[in-house]
């Protein structure tokens, strides 16, 4: 995303090409080379070398996933802590019922608008992330994601 362009559902996921579209796809042929240097001649070698590549591959899953957790965990706390500052008071203990997909698909939503559609999310039973980002109708950026 450009950084003067205002972001939207469209074009809120975070995309680092050195990572997605570099450092993966090098591992992952690296995968595929290992295993197929480990099927058409068997040995100790191309047998280290194949879990060497499957090594790097859980790793580079792994340093993309284990930041993903810690930041899901810091959007529960900030959308608890705003939750309890806008719900209306005998509303504010339905804050526990929300799950972390709801609380991030929440993320998005303005304060104006995060309360009702908080409401709306518990009401409804929706707990598809991605469903309640397309509710959401007046953005509030987020540009310090993993």
């Amino acid at each position: 995303m450009a950084a003067n362009e205002q972001q939207k559902y469209e074009n809120h996921r975070k995309f680092v090409p050195a990572y997605h579209y570099v450092t993966f796809p090098i591992l992952a042929v690296n995968l595929v080379w290992s295993l197929y240097q480990l099927a058409v001649g068997f040995s100790m070698a191309t047998v280290v070398t194949a879990l060497v590549a499957m090594a790097l591959i859980s790793l580079c899953l792994h340093l993309r996933f284990f930041p993903i957790t810690v930041q899901d965990r810091v959007i529960r706390l900030e959308e608890q802590l705003r939750l309890e500052r806008l719900l209306p008071h005998d509303e504010r203990r339905r804050i526990d019922d929300l799950t972390i997909d709801q609380f991030i698909g929440l993320r998005f939503a303005s304060d104006a608008e995060a309360a009702d559609l908080a409401l709306a999310v518990l009401n409804e039973g929706l707990d598809d992330r991605e469903a309640i980002k397309k509710r959401v109708t007046d953005w509030r950026p987020d540009h310090l994601r993993a």
